[in-house]
């Protein structure tokens, strides 16, 4: 075996250098430097974002916006719980950029009526109807590898964390969002998501709640409220059933006019 001694020369440390930003202190090449974020900041990159239509939670998501190119691991008590009022907004923007939404494994048959009326026609959303866990996995891979532009949505409850590193290298090369759908009790695991969330429902009117898990940049802790309602609401219940205050204000927001439509259809004493 061998043993090297070294002597350490003491000197006069050098002056402090100047502030300067930390890709050009490691003196990184241009299309590696763009890549380098620090831990205190939220990460940019190159990858692109797709909005998600809720400007409080895009203010704390890395890029401002959904991932593209990247797994999105979304975690709830139950399945099918307000996953369509979280990402329609986003989902309706990239059908009008032409794309398509698949779903794999969904626990509920969409309602395609309520869908088109929030912006999303029957025409663009294809389901595939996966039931066993290899059925599902190899759907939504397939999925990832198809050439169109396309946000998938595919529930894996069971699935394991190779599969996700492997979707995770096939997302990488999908245009578009890609979100993973398991139970809450999967973030005790790790996972190679970028993104990762829990989602759930605060209380009446049931506003949804977004506690960010996993995030290129510094941890959030608090949850983030997003008062979202589905636009055609105000349907489900007769005019006379509305407070005379907001029907004497027609100024009021959409939000608010929900607010009022969910309180007034909430049962007494729950």
């Amino acid at each position: 075996m061998l043993y090297i001694n070294t002597v350490i020369m003491l000197a006069a440390p050098p002056p402090h250098p100047s502030p300067q930003p930390k890709a050009q202190a490691l003196n990184l090449p241009p299309h590696l430097a763009q890549a380098v974020w620090s831990g205190q900041a939220l990460g940019g990159g190159q990858s692109p974002v797709l909005p998600s239509g809720h400007a409080a939670l895009d203010a704390h998501l890395p890029g401002g916006g959904w991932p593209c190119q990247a797994l999105t691991e979304v975690l709830q008590a139950q399945a099918g719980l307000a996953e369509w009022r979280l990402l329609l907004p986003a989902l309706v923007r990239l059908v009008q950029r032409g794309g398509q939404v698949l779903l794999v494994g969904a626990p509920w048959r969409p309602q395609l009526t309520a869908l088109a009326r929030e912006g999303l026609p029957e025409d663009r959303l294809v389901c595939i109807d996966a039931r066993s866990p290899l059925e599902r996995l190899w759907a939504t891979e397939q999925a990832l590898k198809a050439g169109c532009l396309s946000a998938v949505l595919a529930w894996l409850p069971q699935v394991r964390a190779e599969a996700l590193r492997r979707l995770q290298a096939c997302a990488a090369r999908h245009a578009g969002p890609v979100f993973i759908f398991r139970p809450e009790h999967a973030g005790q695991g790790a996972s190679p998501a970028p993104l990762r969330l829990h989602l759930g429902l605060g209380p009446c009117p049931h506003p949804l709640q977004v506690r960010l898990l996993k995030r290129r940049g510094p941890q959030h802790v608090p949850a983030i409220v997003l008062p979202h309602w589905p636009v055609g609401l105000a349907t489900l219940l007769p005019a006379a059933a509305l407070p005379a205050t907001h029907l004497a204000h027609p100024g009021l927001s959409e939000v608010d006019r929900h607010v009022a439509l969910d309180r007034t259809a909430a049962p007494t004493g729950a």
